[in-house]
């Protein structure tokens, strides 16, 4: 039987007793990926040969009797956004084909110095604008639980990675909900962090504002793992924090009387079987002892225009660079320089990427610039007090992460405003820069995961990762669902 080494904390055991080597380990995921990446498409590129000389290394450490850090020889991937110094980087679009970084990424350059075992580059919406992956050039990752549904996005590579067992853990990049959105389809935990906590230094920027890079991960105690070891502050990026705690050694809490508020908003249009599944849920965590509070949040019916305006007006700057001059794609057939442009951009970008630009372009230009950016940053604002007023009377909010499963494949395509719709439960998280993090909850009629959402007020990401903990272990493993049917290791 195939085996499923799906915990970082059992993998680590079995390197200490010597039952598996971390070569060993690295071979037999590198084996799962030249077959189930055929049908996933889950990876753009496999670093096969980086990995096992990383192997190598953890292996020739642990014969030393040499102690491991916390992700040493735990194999891993990386979405295609985060730099990786002689790897090439593509962000999923045709512009950036052939960019090799000359640097990395802080979060790989800390994991690579914990001798991380890089599988490969994960597929990603391109630019990471999208909601299914499938604006990615190199064609969308499938769903592990049924191949003829979405991976989600636009980080659906690091979940498809995860939930088809060929990675452990994924890190990808959170802008909307790019974790919490596939970690919730493909039945996983997503970690979006409070935004400044993980270092943005290399992920190539789409919305510098509202992106954060995060963990996609089995169960939370990897992912509080995973949390714990990237979230330091680094001089480079100007809005580094670094977090205020470590969350693993906080998993054990008890949540008995801990206020849990759910905004009635959130459940406006939402499927019923997950309006059902939340329900449920909500009665777990009153069984553990916590306090239901319900309340009303109208600033939540702003926050997908006050998302879309503020991520497509920093999208239009932030890609301004890809210009043919630079680096990337250069068109060869062009009469001067703004015709090179012009021809370079309209056929580097694929179509989702150039209607964000478009619009973020005109909610910039002169006489518009009142009407509607200036008024998102004040939407904002209010959006922003509206949790700040909300966790006075309550620890974390509680909501569902998407308000559907996993879409069938080309639904994007046939309906982009559904699309965008999708996304009203995990934008206010990423405009109010909070963490927020998914977590399975149950399952459709077509055996698909539903996911449910923790929100916390600003650096208390120990108390989302705890509450997700506490409901996990109270759930005894019924809410996950391993795919290929292996030896649970």
């Amino acid at each position: 039987m195939e085996r499923t080494f799906s915990k970082i904390k059992h993998i680590k055991k079995l390197f200490e007793t010597k039952q598996v080597s971390c070569t060993e380990l690295t071979s037999e995921y590198l084996d799962r990926i030249e077959e189930e990446n055929k049908v996933l498409n889950a990876y753009i590129r496999i670093t096969g040969e980086e990995a096992l000389q990383t192997a190598k290394k953890v292996d020739e450490k642990i014969a030393r009797g040499e102690s491991l850090m916390p992700l040493e020889g735990i194999p891993m991937s990386l979405k295609d956004n985060i730099s990786t110094n002689g790897i090439e980087t593509t962000c999923g679009s045709n512009i950036l084909k052939g960019y090799v970084p000359i640097y990395d990424a802080t979060v790989w350059n800390i994991l690579k110095n914990q001798n991380a075992v890089l599988l490969g580059k994960t597929n990603m919406d391109e630019f990471a604008m999208g909601s299914s992956c499938e604006t990615s050039c190199f064609g969308g990752a499938l769903n592990p639980h049924d191949t003829r549904h979405v991976a989600g996005g636009s980080s659906g590579g690091a979940a498809s990675s995860v939930a088809g067992n060929i990675a452990v853990y994924g890190l990808g990049s959170d802008t909307g909900g790019s974790v919490r959105q596939p970690a919730s389809f493909c039945g996983l935990v997503g970690l979006k962090p409070t935004y400044g906590t993980v270092s943005r230094y290399g992920l190539i920027a789409y919305a510098s504002s509202l992106d954060q890079i995060g963990p996609i991960a089995s169960c939370v105690e990897d992912a509080a793992c995973i949390y714990d070891s990237i979230s330091v502050y680094d001089s480079n990026d100007a809005t580094s924090r670094g977090s205020r705690s470590k969350t693993s050694d906080k998993l054990d809490r008890s949540i008995k009387g801990m206020k849990i508020g759910v905004a009635k908003e959130f459940f406006d249009g939402i499927r019923e079987d997950i309006k059902k599944s939340i329900e449920k849920a909500i009665k777990v965590y009153e069984d553990l002892g916590a306090e239901i509070v319900y309340f009303n949040m109208p600033q939540i019916k702003n926050v997908l225009p006050v998302y879309y305006i503020i991520a497509c007006a920093e999208a239009s700057s932030n890609l301004g660079r890809y210009d043919g001059i630079r680096y990337g794609y250069k068109s060869e057939l062009y009469s001067d320089v703004n015709d090179m442009i012009c021809k370079t951009r309209s056929e580097g970008f694929g179509k989702e990427v150039q209607r964000r630009i478009m619009l973020g372009t005109y909610v910039l230009s002169a006489g518009y610039y009142d009407a509607y950016y200036k008024k998102a940053q004040k939407l904002r604002g209010s959006i922003i007090r509206a949790f700040k007023s909300a966790f006075e009377s309550c620890d974390v909010l509680l909501a569902p992460t998407v308000p559907t499963t996993a879409f069938e494949l080309n639904f994007t395509s046939k309906d982009p405003i559904e699309t965008y719709l999708t996304d009203i439960c995990t934008v206010s998280a990423n405009i109010a820069g909070l963490p927020a993090l998914s977590i399975p909850c149950g399952f459709d009629d077509k055996g698909l995961p539903i996911g449910m959402q923790l929100i916390a007020d600003s650096f208390e990401d120990a108390k989302i990762l705890n509450a997700a903990y506490q409901y996990e272990q109270q759930m005894n493993g019924e809410i996950y669902k391993h795919c290929n049917g292996g030896e649970i290791i």
